[in-house]
């Protein structure tokens, strides 16, 4: 058995925070990470590449993107060591004031509370503006000019090093402390990582310096429990992922930061209260679970002579109306496997299901729907539509026995709530169809959306939020959990509120309020 001070689950955005600040005031620090450490050269050079792209563990594919298709919505999320932030599209933006007037803040002034951590999380991710304008990003401020909003286009910020190009220099960030960094070549390759350097993941930053302080990192490792011992510590069980041999460990702490973000984090809290290690954690648990009130489309180019894919993966935004804001992204060039979860874009009608709407479309535009299959050149012909909203709506993640699981318990979303997530936004088909018209292009929409009438949501947040007491939350403003002495959430779980932009910055700056908190090692 392994002793720690504090040992943090999962190594993403609020992890990374975690095993930092922890480690400086003192704390004997581990962070296990379920899925694989990764160096530059080790991230697939097209996400065609299955096996080394995507996270599919029980079939042998160890890579950093994750897919989970539960009831209500399907979710891409990362893995590794670094989180979402090896796969995420390096914007790190402050969400507009509509994000925090959410009651479920449990409050006002949280803006304001958390600036001086927002402008922390900016050092320490590096976000500069970003240095380069697309094409998709001038047909964009197009499309918003049409429509009288313009004067909403902005360039975003962004967690990438902007040296000259391909060539590599000491690290120009922590005063020489942190890893040498080459300059972006702008190849677009960054939500399947980035294998030159430039991105600002946080193995370059957080991780990195936290190591440099003994903290250890333990990857290929899930846990699976954490029981509380009688000496007011916790036991922690462990289990190899990678491998045939799954061989389990244990681990004691004196303290656990819970940051698998919503997928690895609510799970396993579930997890533990039915089990009853962790019996009183509260009932709240799963609930407001958000989507970023969220869709993701897309346009394919008809012409063949196009290249969308030259870049970074986002660069810019524009909003339609206050509560929604619309970037355009991309794939580098052969990296067009996402293609695959995409089909022919179609409305939604109040008497006709979508799927015969979309049969409908085919039979109508037959060569559309051809051009639509053929994954030949799509990365360098697609530019995305991320879509995402401040309004009101979530669902929650239950943890029950499901009968197709032969009695096992798991984790489903159950979207009868007052504030349902939409499968169906109309702004965000309205623009992409601007945006097609622009191009010349084919304007698609998820699969899963179409058929299954789910939402898809690349940041998925919530079930952990912050509250005055048990009963209307799981964890105090101090981020921890009721019940139970220095256990911790600080990841996307905590996030209370469809912020309407890209959360990582936010999540960033909550963990960093949440561990400013706990007192330096006496």
């Amino acid at each position: 058995m392994k002793d720690y001070d504090y040992i943090v689950i999962g190594s993403g955005f609020g992890g990374s925070v975690a095993a930092l600040r922890l480690a400086e005031k003192g704390y004997k620090v581990a962070v296990i990470e379920q899925g694989k450490r990764y160096r530059s050269k080790d991230f697939p050079k097209t996400n065609w590449n299955f096996r080394k792209y995507f996270w599919i563990p029980k079939i042998g594919f160890y890579g950093i993107q994750a897919l989970t298709l539960l009831k209500d919505v399907f979710i891409l999320h990362g893995t590794g060591v670094g989180g979402g932030s090896l796969v995420y599209a390096n914007n790190l933006i402050v969400p507009p004031d509509e994000a925090f007037d959410n009651p479920v803040w449990g409050g006002p002034g949280w803006k304001e509370k958390l600036t001086p951590f927002y402008e922390k999380a900016k050092i320490m991710l590096g976000v500069t503006k970003s240095e380069v304008i697309t094409h998709a990003d001038k047909l964009l401020r197009e499309c918003a000019e049409d429509a009288g909003v313009g004067d909403t286009f902005h360039v975003n910020d962004v967690g990438v090093y902007f040296g000259e190009p391909g060539v590599t220099v000491s690290d120009p960030y922590f005063d020489g402390q942190g890893p040498d960094r080459t300059g972006c070549i702008l190849c677009g390759g960054c939500m399947v990582g980035c294998r030159h350097g430039a991105k600002n993941t946080l193995d370059m930053n957080y991780l990195f310096l936290a190591e440099k302080l003994g903290v250890d990192i333990i990857p290929e490792t899930r846990v699976v429990d954490v029981q509380p011992n009688d000496s007011e510590n916790y036991i922690l069980i462990t289990k190899k992922v990678t491998g045939i041999v799954k061989r389990k460990m244990v681990y004691h702490a004196g303290g656990v930061v819970f940051s698998g973000g919503v997928m690895g984090t609510v799970k396993l809290l579930h997890r533990c209260k039915s089990k009853g290690s962790l019996p009183n954690i509260s009932q709240q648990l799963g609930n407001f679970v958000r989507t970023n009130s969220e869709a993701i489309q897309g346009v394919v180019a008809k012409g063949k002579d196009v290249d969308y894919s030259k870049g970074i993966a986002i660069t810019s935004g524009i909003y339609p109306d206050k509560n929604t804001h619309i970037e355009t992204c991309r794939y580098g060039k052969g990296q067009g496997a996402m293609s695959l979860l995409a089909t022919l874009l179609v409305d939604k009608h109040d008497y006709v299901p979508r799927p015969i709407l979309w049969l409908w479309n085919i039979i109508r535009h037959p060569l559309v729907f051809l051009r639509s299959m053929n994954p030949i050149g799509v990365s360098e012909k697609s530019t995305y539509v991320l879509v995402m909203q401040t309004i009101s709506n979530y669902m929650r993640f239950d943890y029950k026995r499901r009968w197709w699981r032969l009695g096992k318990r798991s984790m489903n979303s159950n979207c009868d709530t007052d504030q349902k997530v939409p499968a169906y936004i109309p702004v965000a088909n309205e623009y992409t169809r601007r945006l097609a018209e622009k191009i010349d292009g084919d304007p698609a929409a998820s699969i899963t959306e179409i058929f299954l009438n789910t939402s898809t949501t690349a940041h998925i947040m919530g079930g952990c939020v912050m509250a005055d007491s048990p009963e209307n939350g799981v964890i105090d403003h101090k981020g921890q959990i009721f019940g139970y002495k220095n256990l911790y959430v600080a990841d996307g779980s905590i996030v209370p509120a469809n912020l309407g932009v890209n959360p990582s910055l936010t999540i960033t700056a909550m963990a960093e309020y949440i561990l400013d908190q706990v007192p330096e090692k006496i």
